[in-house]
């Protein structure tokens, strides 16, 4: 397995946010984390990427124990966390918030290569490199997000839910982006709350409740199971 969580147990304070998540994400998979707001999806992705400290349990990436690391240690290995509401340097231009997102990487030519594919798949990127990322639509700044984490050659990129706030246009073309990046050779952990859009493009997923996996299976007996159906699929 590329990442494995074993037994993850995260405080905030005094409140326990994870009560022992354990959950694979195998080479070249899409994996997507399904769950009502609370249920713990952005603590679990926030404690990979080294942003949260565990209390208890561990997380490798391959045969590596990555769980103790900070996060500008845990890039290096290859993971980047594209999080929830964007997050872009709005006073930068485009081209500084992607110079941002390969700052580990020192060499020029690997940083050319990965911002020329960017702008292939992102050619709005391209035309609004000179542009203040405050000034970008929502969409366009989704769009930046994504390939700022692109620029650190990840992986694995976990993604936070990208369709939010979205119009439904736009879903389509970032989950459209999210299989090619994938078909790329990078492999991927979505949290969504577009359950459906999720599952239609992932692999296997996993749902959580109140900072506990419920249920875990491959995404198309998930989408045809009644619970997850009645819970998030609308009936």
């Amino acid at each position: 397995m590329l990442l494995t969580v074993k037994d993850l147990y995260v405080n905030y304070g005094n409140v326990e946010a994870l009560h022992g998540i354990n959950l694979e994400v195998g080479e070249g998979e899409i994996v997507t984390i399904l769950g009502a707001n609370g249920a713990g999806k952005s603590t679990t992705l926030m404690t990979i990427s080294g942003l949260v400290s565990p209390k208890k349990g561990k997380i490798f990436y391959k045969d590596v124990e990555i769980s103790r690391l900070q996060g500008h240690e845990v890039v290096k290995y290859g993971i980047a966390q594209v999080p929830e509401g964007r997050r872009v340097f709005a006073t930068l231009t485009v081209q500084e918030n992607l110079n941002l997102g390969a700052f580990i990487i020192n060499d020029k030519d690997k940083v050319q290569k990965t911002l020329e594919w960017i702008f292939e798949l992102f050619p709005r990127m391209k035309e609004r490199r000179e542009q203040l990322a405050g000034t970008l639509s929502g969409g366009e700044q989704q769009m930046l997000a994504i390939a700022r984490g692109l620029m650190a050659s990840p992986r694995i990129l976990l993604l936070d839910e990208p369709s939010l706030g979205l119009a439904p246009i736009l879903v389509k073309s970032i989950f459209e982006t999210i299989r090619e990046i994938n078909a790329s050779g990078v492999t991927v952990l979505l949290v969504e709350q577009n359950a459906r859009a999720a599952l239609k493009l992932a692999n296997r997923g996993y749902v959580m409740e109140v900072g506990r996996i419920v249920l875990e299976d491959s995404a198309d007996k998930l989408l045809k199971n009644p619970e997850v159906r009645k819970a998030y699929l609308g009936g």
